[in-house]
């Protein structure tokens, strides 16, 4: 399957005027429906256009599985509704107290420290110090 064409430049050098013979334009017309059938065939597949559901959004299996920011930033999720709703757990990496403490925090920001003086704990940020709020008893079975 071709990938969506990029960089391809049509010309129509002979297609501009009426003058211009049907011969000459043979090549630049069959250049035309050439990129527009590799448009269509790149449809859904990799490096071609995206297909959408009956909503005009991507379908969830065409979601990757991780978001890796290509520009070294944060990402951001700002729904309409200001809330991000997660429906299942979720998995922090364990920091420790060095790593959050080297780290320039903005309020608000929530951390799992692995190695506090009075054990495991999560940390949230208050614009000047990580706050920890350390691990209790076990949930009960």
């Amino acid at each position: 399957m071709p990938a969506f064409p990029s960089g391809t430049s049509l010309t129509t050098d002979h297609l501009d005027n009426a003058t211009d013979s049907p011969a000459s334009a043979r090549t630049e017309i069959k250049a035309g429906v050439d990129a527009t059938q590799d448009i269509i065939d790149s449809y859904d597949q990799a490096d071609g256009i995206a297909a959408l559901d009956s909503t005009g959004k991507l379908a969830n299996t065409k979601l990757p599985d991780t978001l890796i920011s290509s520009t070294s930033q944060n990402l951001t999720l700002s729904p309409d509704s200001a809330v991000v709703k997660i429906n299942n757990i979720i998995g922090l990496e364990p920091r420790t107290v060095a790593q959050l403490t080297a780290l320039t925090g903005v309020e608000g920001q929530v951390a799992y420290v692995s190695d506090d003086t009075d054990g495991k704990a999560l940390a949230v940020y208050d614009g000047s110090n990580w706050k920890k709020l350390t691990l209790g008893g076990t949930i009960s079975t």
